[in-house]
């Protein structure tokens, strides 16, 4: 068994040290990804922008594999079986993972997926995701109107691709975007 909560305390560091902020690590199996080996995922983002470009996921990941594996020469194993690190961006229709997701991305529609059915049966919701009281969710669910519950019964969360969401986000960085690479044909 993985202790994530170890991989965070490896990671996070690495992650802020190049001025970032951690938004989730997650481990894939390999049922979850179709192959022979684990994903470590890392998402992370630039809190100037909200995304990391590519350059930034590189840099990102020579340092945290450089921190992993020296922790593993010294002894300490990690994750026992072959994995793959996958270092990128949240996105647009980004997870919610932190406390501060939810009142930063008040207003915008989720989806919600609750480890505790509420109102009667229902595990999963679809709406406004209102904001945060404390430790407790306030979301405007489309079949249920609205529910409260606390944060610790999230599953999992993201943000649904609207097109206000869409306004809101910053522009994504463009910087090379108007280098045009052109192959000669044989």
């Amino acid at each position: 068994m993985v202790d994530i909560a170890r991989l965070v305390e490896v990671i996070e560091p690495e992650v802020k040290a190049l001025g970032f902020d951690l938004v989730r690590v997650k481990l894939f199996g390999r049922s979850e990804v179709g192959d022979d080996e684990h994903a470590l995922q890392i998402m992370a983002e630039n809190p100037k922008s909200g995304q990391l470009v590519l350059d930034d996921c590189v840099k990102l990941s020579h340092r945290i594999s450089d921190r992993m594996d020296a922790l593993e020469e010294a002894g300490e194993v990690l994750i026992d079986e072959a994995y793959r690190l996958e270092v990128s961006s949240p996105g647009i229709d980004r997870p919610l993972t932190r406390p501060k997701d939810y009142v930063n991305w008040a207003g915008h529609e989720a989806r919600i997926n609750l480890t505790a059915p509420i109102e009667g049966n229902r595990k999963t919701l679809n709406g406004e995701l209102v904001g945060l009281d404390g430790e407790t969710v306030e979301f405007e669910d489309r079949k249920s109107g609205r529910v409260t519950f606390p944060l610790s019964d999230v599953h999992s969360a993201r943000l649904v691709l609207t097109d206000k969401l869409i306004a809101a986000t910053r522009p994504l960085d463009t910087s090379g975007a108007d280098e045009i690479l052109e192959e000669q044909e044989d």
